[in-house]
């Protein structure tokens, strides 16, 4: 260990210590099927290793409070899309034009808690990018889809949405789920 709160391990083991609390922003290296509740955003740091940087919002109370979230599956290997850039965007009048809400990517899990917070929402039609390009070029494994795009419309912004992907090189399925 490097120093307190920060927790470096070779990919391939199989947990990190969950007593060490990373502040956020400090990068923690873990293992692929280790399972954080935090928003994490890779940072390639060499061939054998992804470093994940942490976020100020917690997932636990993100996944909570939030109307909108997305959880990413690799069909191919059977794990969690780890790593995955996504950009949740919002058709604006007038013009109708998309407007960037957030940039993120996707946790150790695969899901992307708290993409908008309760205050955010509003009726309208929303898209979830996903750059499954870069995704599956991390992996050294050509793809047919480029990017997936995800456009839904959110008629009260009382409910929950839940927009999940299952994702292979060759193809895309999702839905609305619970």
């Amino acid at each position: 260990m490097e120093g307190a709160g920060q927790l470096c391990l070779a990919l391939g083991t199989s947990s990190c210590n969950s007593a060490i609390q990373p502040a956020p922003g400090q990068r923690v290296v873990c293992s692929p099927h280790e399972r954080i509740e935090d928003t994490v955003r890779p940072v390639h740091t060499g061939p054998a290793e992804i470093t994940w940087t942490l976020s100020t919002q917690t997932g636990a109370m993100a996944m909570e409070n939030s109307p909108l979230t997305t959880h990413v599956l690799d069909t191919a290997s059977g794990l969690p899309a780890q790593g995955l850039c996504l950009r949740l965007s919002r058709l604006e009048a007038p013009g109708q034009q998309w407007m960037e809400l957030r940039t993120s990517y996707t946790n150790l899990d695969g899901r992307c808690p708290g993409l908008l917070t309760p205050g955010q929402i509003k009726p309208g039609t929303y898209k979830l990018f996903f750059d499954t390009e870069s995704y599956w070029k991390e992996r050294g494994q050509e793809s047919f889809y480029p990017y997936v795009e995800v456009v839904f419309t959110i008629a009260q912004e009382t409910q929950k949405f839940h927009v999940p992907l299952l994702l292979s090189p060759w193809s895309y399925t999702t839905y609305r789920g619970s």
